[in-house]
């Protein structure tokens, strides 16, 4: 067998500059921040499933370790991250026990079922999402009654009122008037929703700054998540409008329905996607594709986190494909160019 090849077929499949325990403990902090501004604008209920669902996969994640690894496994991180993760995805209002359960089925059944980090095909934080999602349908609907989500308008209640006009008029008399265009005030309150919600969404303004800061660590590959909002948000933008083509509305797009938590956290995950650059293009393509199906064409508000748990299901296929293609014969000499 050759090096290259051996390489490849290795655990753990992660080939990043930032070793794994700092890049896990990082973005686990990122989301941390989102949460934290979601607990801002709800009396701190927020940090509640976030505290369930962290104590609970550490405390498996020990338990399931402990003979063999001490306190070692539990301080690389993981399994913080996959709790942090999976509140992202989850409502502020959702009772902590569906987060612990969420957080026990990912660490459980998916991470260790697979044979630990980097050996699962499928990202944890969206099985333990999908587990709770439908196994609880009910109690996921509850948490999300009144929520502002919507696909054709615009109505977040966030407290800003008259400043909320006053920082749109600002951008659009500055920055935004030398492309030519104009924001209205309604998009300011996307970054300072109140209203019920899933966490990321809620949470957007620190989970965006958390997301530039991991990438320009190089935590994660920044082309990755802009070629699924490039894709994404020219989909949008077609046809994104049910009655009129080039008129949705890119903005909200982006930032509601957990899209930037789909594209910088979940869509990034080295461990669960595709290990060559070919192999993660064509993955990453069809996510976006996929997620502006569900949502704009199934009226799936978090259809981002169905199609990448979709895409994650035919990893495997994609990865005996890269193998066919790339590491055997003629074109073995080219693994070096396409690697991540």
């Amino acid at each position: 067998m050759s090096d290259q090849k051996l390489s490849y077929i290795l655990k753990p499949q992660i080939n990043l500059s930032c070793p794994s325990g700092a890049r896990m403990w990082l973005i686990c902090g990122c989301a941390f921040l989102c949460v934290l501004q979601s607990a801002i604008g709800d009396d701190g209920f927020s940090l509640i499933p976030a505290i369930a669902a962290f104590f609970s996969s550490m405390l498996v994640e020990y338990l399931l370790t402990w003979r063999n690894f001490g306190f070692t496994k539990i301080t690389d991180g993981s399994a913080a991250a996959t709790s942090m993760i999976i509140c992202l995805l989850l409502p502020n209002q959702i009772h902590p026990i569906y987060a612990a359960l969420g957080s026990v089925f990912a660490i459980v059944v998916v991470k260790h079922g697979f044979g630990g980090l980097g050996a699962n095909w499928l990202n944890p934080a969206l099985a333990g999402w999908l587990f709770i999602r439908f196994s609880w349908p009910s109690a996921f609907a509850d948490a999300l009654k009144n929520s502002s989500g919507s696909i054709s308008e615009l109505n977040i209640t966030s407290g800003l009122g008259a400043l909320g006009n006053n920082i749109a008029d600002f951008f659009n008399g500055s920055i935004l008037s030398i492309a030519g265009v104009q924001l209205p005030s309604g998009y300011i309150d996307l970054f300072f929703n109140n209203d019920p919600g899933i966490i990321a969404d809620r949470g957007i303004l620190f989970l965006l700054a958390g997301t530039v800061f991991i990438t320009a660590l190089g935590i994660n590959r920044g082309w990755i998540p802009l070629v699924f909002l490039a894709i994404y948000g020219f989909l949008v933008r077609l046809a994104g409008n049910a009655e009129l083509y080039w008129d949705g509305d890119m903005l909200y797009g982006f930032f509601s329905g957990g899209t930037i938590a789909a594209a910088f956290i979940l869509a990034a995950e080295p461990a669960s996607s595709a290990k060559l650059k070919p192999g993660i293009l064509f993955t990453v393509v069809i996510s976006a594709v996929f997620s502006w199906f569900l949502r704009y064409k199934c009226m799936e508000l978090y259809g981002c986190f169905i199609a990448l748990a979709v895409v994650n299901c035919i990893t495997p296929l994609i990865r005996r494909a890269e193998e066919s293609l790339f590491l055997s014969g003629k074109r073995s000499g080219k693994f070096q160019e396409n690697v991540r």
